[in-house]
């Protein structure tokens, strides 16, 4: 376990907050209806939600963006969402939480995802989906193409975030990976299992511990020998400088050749709700390891963060007081 004093966590914060990053990926509007159970309905066997509030948060890769921008790093946004009123919606929450949308696009016909969860009780009663899979027209994918690399310059890493909801094809990747490597910039991926794109030439893949063992061709389990080979297989098959496998309760597993690999423990004190601690790994990992940190410094930021949003309920993010905090507590 890597030991480090309050002044290299105040130095390691500053430099995460100099960062500037690109997220290409899914995105999406989520909402949260708030509510309390008093009774089940006389209709059918489902809770009676008395609705108290709701709330809206920029989602899916913005997500990502979202827990980048709230740090005081600065984030731009690509992908595409609807001319609808959903799409203003979260180009408005976009605004308030300090994410540019320069790279964004919006279609006409192409309805924004949505994600309604229902919360009562502290506890998710239900989520509701509004989403239509569509492969990008060759136009628009053009036009992204365009804006992306003008804005990439700019950028010290890359982030794409795929939901597997149709906007990251193999074209997409082909183009970003290529233009983004060609200028010396980290370009991390949080992959999705029913998208089977080639990465090779990333610099880091995070898939969670399913994800690793399928994608490896290795039957699901938690012996510590298989996941060292489960590791040797992704980084000969994805061809990338980082593997970082999370594994939930667990914690992080960093490989990178010819390191030893990395083991850092989970960092969270109380678990109430996991939405969204994927995305905040390969947030904090990538702008760690965009402002300098080793790959084991990167993987202990990002390991602490998580810890702090999965004590949160919803898709939340956290502050760099929190992060401070985390390090003093657990080292």
């Amino acid at each position: 376990m890597i030991k480090y004093s309050q002044k290299q966590i105040e130095k390691f914060i500053k430099k995460l907050q100099q960062q500037k990053i690109l997220v290409l990926g899914d995105i999406m509007l989520d909402q949260f209806i708030w509510g309390k159970v008093n009774r089940i309905s006389p209709e059918a066997p489902v809770p009676v939600v008395h609705v108290t509030h709701e709330s809206a948060y920029p989602g899916g890769a913005a997500n990502v963006a979202r827990n980048l921008a709230d740090f005081g790093i600065n984030v731009c946004m690509s992908s595409i969402l609807g001319k609808d009123a959903n799409g203003e919606k979260l180009l408005t929450l976009l605004k308030e939480s300090r994410i540019v949308s320069d790279g964004i696009i919006k279609v006409n016909g192409y309805p924004t995802i949505v994600k309604t969860r229902i919360i009562a009780r502290h506890q998710q009663v239900v989520r509701v989906d509004r989403e239509s899979h569509q492969a990008l027209d060759k136009a628009i994918l053009k036009s992204l193409l365009r804006k992306i690399k003008d804005i990439i310059p700019e950028m010290d890493a890359v982030i794409i975030e795929d939901y597997g909801k149709g906007f990251i094809t193999q074209e997409l990747v082909n183009n970003v990976v290529s233009f983004t490597r060609s200028l010396g910039k980290i370009i991390t991926v949080d992959p999705n299992p029913n998208n089977p794109i080639k990465w090779s030439g990333v610099t880091l893949i995070k898939p969670n511990r399913a994800e690793a063992y399928a994608a490896a061709g290795v039957p699901l389990n938690e012996n510590e020998k298989t996941l060292f080979t489960v590791g040797e297989i992704l980084l000969k098959k994805w061809s990338s400088d980082y593997i970082l496998i999370t594994l939930g309760e667990d914690g992080l597993m960093l490989f990178h050749p010819p390191e030893t690999p990395f083991f850092t423990p989970t960092k969270a004190r109380e678990v109430f709700d996991v939405s969204g601690a994927g995305d905040t790994v390969i947030a904090f990992f990538t702008a760690a390891l965009a402002a300098g940190l080793t790959g084991a410094e990167a993987a202990q930021v990002a390991n602490h963060a998580a810890g702090i949003v999965v004590g949160k309920l919803g898709t939340a993010t956290l502050t760099p007081d929190e992060l401070l905090k985390s390090f003093q507590q657990n080292d």
